[in-house]
Formats: structure tokens, sequence, C-alpha cells
């Protein structure tokens, strides 16, 4: 027991000086044992490769020039659906959040297409647009859009209400109340909103990418598949996880974290 406590110790000094390690270590049975199936024998190769298999798989299409070709398609899609959701998304939150009136005509109407997937979309999509970039932009601002809404309008709707009262009796304007108590107040359901949005969106749009893209990793792992490569699905499933990790994990957790101890009730 003790040595249990103590080699839990050690771990958690080592993590708290190296945070990088802490990500890692969990992921080592998870390659021990796919190793020790890949290499038992027990499925045929081409069905069940490696993680050496999926190494040379990614060197190879890294210097062939698809993988960062792909990749950075996939990225440059997912970042202008993303500016344009936040665009409308806080905006329409704030409206929302800060007038009955436009809360009463625009709540039910918001509540009935979050109902509508976003796939659900795409029929129609496609009869409008086409195979193209217009149709995946739509689904990812779509999908980023309805979660940076709600979430907008959950934080202006916790901001005090005294906050603004003060302030206006102090001789702020509206505007000011707005830009000074309001936003601030509202920033850390805002990120999570973001966050949130943004996990949403990358899934619709690998998913889109695998129906109507002609490049970007969801269509690198859709053609794999009529080429029979399951290499290159794993590889694809696996470059998503880590890339998603990366941004949620270093950019948007400390920010939603950051954000959280300067303007709402969080401390550090």
């Amino acid at each position: 027991m003790n040595l249990m406590l103590q080699i839990w110790a050690g771990y958690a000094r080592l993590t708290r000086r190296w945070p990088g390690i802490a990500a890692v270590i969990p992921f080592i049975p998870v390659l021990a044992l796919w190793t020790a199936v890949s290499e038992a024998g027990l499925f045929p190769r081409a069905f069940f490769p490696g993680p050496a298999d999926v190494v040379r798989a990614f060197f190879t299409l890294t210097y062939k020039g698809i993988l960062p070709d792909y990749l950075q398609d996939s990225l440059i899609r997912l970042a202008t659906g993303a500016a344009v959701g936040m665009a409308l998304g806080i905006p329409l939150g704030v409206l929302i959040g800060t007038s009955r009136w436009a809360h009463r005509i625009c709540w039910p109407v918001l509540l009935f297409f979050q109902a509508i997937g976003d796939i659900a979309w795409l029929p129609i999509l496609l009869i409008w647009f086409g195979f193209g970039l217009t149709t995946m932009t739509f689904v990812i601002v779509y999908t980023v859009l309805f979660p940076v809404v709600l979430n907008t309008v959950l934080g202006v709707e916790s901001v005090p209400r005294d906050l603004a009262r003060a302030a206006l009796s102090l001789g702020a304007s509206r505007a000011r109340v707005l830009w000074e108590v309001t936003l601030p107040g509202a920033l850390p359901n805002i990120i999570t909103g973001l966050r949130n949005g943004l996990g949403y969106g990358w899934r619709a749009l690998i998913a889109v990418e695998m129906i109507v893209g002609t490049s970007g990793i969801g269509f690198m792992m859709f053609d794999a598949r009529r080429a029979g490569s399951t290499v290159e699905i794993l590889l694809g499933m696996i470059i998503l996880g880590l890339l998603w990790y990366i941004v949620d994990a270093w950019i948007l957790a400390p920010l939603e974290r950051a954000t959280g101890q300067r303007w709402g009730l969080v401390t550090s």
C-alpha cells in the first residue's frame, strides 16, 4: 500500500513538472494492447494494421504532400465556419439575452432549428449549392451557431441585474453597460459555447467531407475505404483525435479557465 502511494506521489510530482507526460502515459497501455493484438496475428494485417504500419503511412502521405494538403483544407474550413458562427452567434445571443421582445420572437425559432441536425440539411444543400465549399461551410456554421448562441444567452442572463443598475445609476450609458458589464460577465459562458461549438463543428466537418468533400481528412478516410486501405483510415482517426486534443487541451481549455478566473466566479 505504501509503495503504491509513493508511486502515485512520484507520478503526481512528475506530471506537475511536465504536464505533457500526463497526456501521454494513459495511451501507453492502449498502444501496447494494439501492438500485441496486431503482432499476434489474430486478424489479417490488411484489416488490422499495427502502430508501426500507421507510422509508415503517416510518413509516406506526408512525403507525398497528401496529408499536409488535406489537413490544411480541413483546418481552413473549420476556421472559416467557426469565425462566421461566432460573428452571428454572439450578437444574436446578446440580443436575445438582453431584450424580452427578441427572446419571445427568436427563442421558439432557435429551438426549432436546433432540433434539426446539421447533416439533415445536406440533401437540400446539395440541390442548392452542389458539392463544394459553400455546403461544407453552411454545415459548420449551423453546427457552431447554436452552442454559441445558447451559452451567450445563458451568460447574459446570469449577470446580476444589480450590476447593470449600479452602472446606470453612476451615469454609464446602456452601450457602456453592455460593453463593460454584460459582455465581461457573459464571457465565461461564451468561451464555453465556443469550445463546445468547435467540437461539434469538427465532427460535422469530418462527416460532411466524407459525404460531399473532394479533399480533407474526412475525404481521405472515406477514399481509403474504397481502396480497402485500413491503415489510412486508422491514421485519419488518430490525426483527428490528436489534433482535437491539442486544440482543446492546449488552447480552448486554458482560455476557458483563464476567462473564468478573470471574469467569472472561479478562483485560481
